[in-house]
């Protein structure tokens, strides 16, 4: 499908974010959002990422109208994830109960649709049903603009180029975990659920509906939900979602209760947060240094693959390969390999270079694999990667992470973070978190990139806006 198809909608006329922020300020509800890579915040500013699940930094977390939880549950196995989401409802719940504050859980998930789902949603259902009473409906809005998501007629699409390519038909949707095969949203609903949801049974709320502004109708489908009815909200642009906000603003002040499973966008317009202009390098680095940056590429998607290649044009940048081989061989040829490259990575650093170690551009299979193995042996990787920065002496200037997995691991395993402030986008879709004081190096930006966001100069445009040149 030609892209553009979308310019083809009419054009919104009503002031829809003047109605969706009186309704958003008459909510009581605390928005958790339960983000399964570091990547959610990639629409947002100014607000806290806990990566601590601690009664304490919940209680804390709950004196705000939103906040996210890095659960990076896409780097679990189901049995894990599981646990996690388990443990995390119990810990919310009994939040709940001791400040008096009514909750909804948002599970911020890929939006080239790959995850634990609905197993994640399924659990977050079960721990609202306990609180409430009933679970009236589950939402999935994947649309996400900055990396070209959209959702049309029920089919989610993915955008390269001129054109549009549904969504299972591109390499995400050949996931070695997660994959899947239908790109129409409904078929996707009944395909995860092994048949148990039938497509007949899920709603959806359609582009034509929404550019009508007919909230009423829409109003009227949310009203009419009942015992977690799946619900698809089609969308192009982020007023589309907002004019879904205001029917379900209207829906949930009338005691319906839903979850939530999207991408980044919806979190930003349920949320009313605002747009807010990239970040430019004084916005991003606060402590000036004469050491140099690191910029960390693990994703392995040909999209990464393409940006990394651009990105070395960049003369003032130091390539470092990591070999991926020797992390999964053995414990000593991964302490070996590990040794090397925190070795080059300081003297580089502590001389104003900026380093870019990036992981082998193949993926690595094995003779009778299944998808736990293969997410098992992505795991040992990414921990050769973290230990990366874990290891590391000198603090550089900026850490830039390179994909979900990736940057969830350097992030909360490398540099050591609990508590992050997002500071805005670097590039579109692509979130500056500011490490705060538990941290390994307080202060410092770090940049995480999404392994499936950009164009092939995206990365490239990142990192050169953050070094001097």
């Amino acid at each position: 499908m030609k892209a553009d198809i979308l310019n083809s909608y009419p054009e919104y006329k009503a002031d829809i974010g003047k109605q969706l922020d009186m309704l958003i300020g008459n909510d009581e509800h605390v928005f958790v959002v339960l983000d399964d890579d570091p990547t959610g915040v990639q629409c947002v500013h100014d607000i806290n990422v806990y990566t601590d699940r601690s009664y304490e930094s919940m209680l804390e977390a709950f004196n705000n109208k939103l906040f996210f939880i890095l659960t990076n549950s896409r780097a679990m196995t189901p049995a894990e994830s599981r646990k996690l989401h388990e443990e995390i409802t119990a810990v919310i719940s009994k939040v709940s109960k001791d400040t008096g504050k009514i909750y909804f859980y948002i599970s911020r998930g890929d939006s080239t649709l790959r995850g634990h789902y609905p197993l994640e949603t399924d659990i977050l259902a079960k721990g609202l049903k306990k609180d409430y009473g009933k679970v009236d409906g589950e939402i999935l809005i994947p649309f996400f603009k900055e990396g070209g998501r959209f959702t049309i007629n029920d089919v989610h699409y993915v955008r390269y180029g001129d054109e549009l390519i549904p969504c299972g038909e591109t390499e995400f949707a050949k996931d070695k975990t997660f994959g899947y095969h239908s790109s129409n949203l409904k078929e996707y609903i009944e395909e995860k659920s092994n048949g148990s949801i039938k497509k007949e049974d899920v709603l959806s709320v359609s582009l034509d509906d929404l550019r009508n502004f007919n909230t009423d109708k829409i109003y009227n489908l949310l009203m009419n939900a009942r015992n977690d009815q799946k619900i698809i909200v089609n969308a192009i642009d982020e007023d589309d979602v907002r004019v879904f906000c205001i029917a379900l603003y209207e829906a949930i002040a009338e005691n319906k209760v839903f979850s939530f499973r999207s991408a980044a966008a919806f979190v930003k317009c349920v949320g009313g947060i605002t747009t807010k202009p990239l970040l430019n390098r004084e916005e991003m680095i606060s402590e000036e240094t004469s050491n140099g940056g690191l910029v960390i590429v693990g994703s392995h998607t040909d999209k990464t693959t393409k940006q990394l290649s651009a990105l070395m044009t960049i003369t003032e940048l130091v390539p470092l390969k990591l070999r991926c081989k020797e992390l999964i061989r053995d414990d000593d040829s991964f302490e070996e390999e590990i040794k090397r490259c925190v070795a080059i990575e300081e003297e580089l650093i502590a001389q104003g270079k900026t380093v870019t170690v990036y992981t082998d551009r193949i993926l690595i299979s094995e003779k009778d694999d299944d998808p736990e193995k293969a997410l098992r042996r992505s795991v040992r990787i990414s921990e050769g990667v973290y230990h990366l920065v874990k290891n590391l002496n000198v603090k550089p200037a900026f850490v830039v992470a390179k994909g979900g997995i990736t940057s969830a691991d350097v992030g909360v395993k490398g540099l050591g973070i609990r508590k992050a402030l997002v500071l805005g986008q670097i590039e579109p879709g692509v979130p500056v978190w500011k490490a705060l004081e538990e941290s390994k190096f307080p202060n410092m930006p770090y940049i995480i990139f999404p392994g499936n966001v950009g164009e092939d100069e995206t990365l490239k445009n990142a990192v050169k806006k953050l070094l001097v040149l």
